[in-house]
């Protein structure tokens, strides 16, 4: 086994990326990230968390350098969720309504 020369460059390893980026999330986020962040994409070197409006990455390079993406919600996210909302609500007023109508309220 040789010893790497100056010149040579040491790659990181996925625990090392995944390290430094678990090092990055404390650090920029607080301890309690977890409560307050919902993890989207979740890998040793790219981590994304949202929150309302914001996406925010976590990539680690080749040499366990974090960069850390700051970026607003793309509209297909904020969509998605006004569609699952108005999902749930037609739900509910079909279920009131078939209940209503077989007598359960009354």
């Amino acid at each position: 086994m040789t010893k790497p020369s100056q010149d040579e460059i040491e790659i990181a390893t996925p625990e090392e990326q995944r390290a430094a980026i678990n090092d990055a999330l404390l650090e920029h986020l607080g301890e309690n990230w977890r409560k307050d962040w919902i993890l989207v994409h979740d890998a040793n070197d790219l981590v994304r968390v949202h929150q309302g409006e914001i996406n925010i990455d976590f990539q680690a390079d080749l040499l366990a350098n974090v960069e850390i993406i700051e970026r607003p919600a793309n509209p297909l996210q904020l969509s998605g969720r006004n569609i699952a909302l108005m999902i749930i609500g037609t739900f509910l007023f079909l279920a009131f309504t078939i209940a209503t109508l077989a007598g359960v309220f009354g």
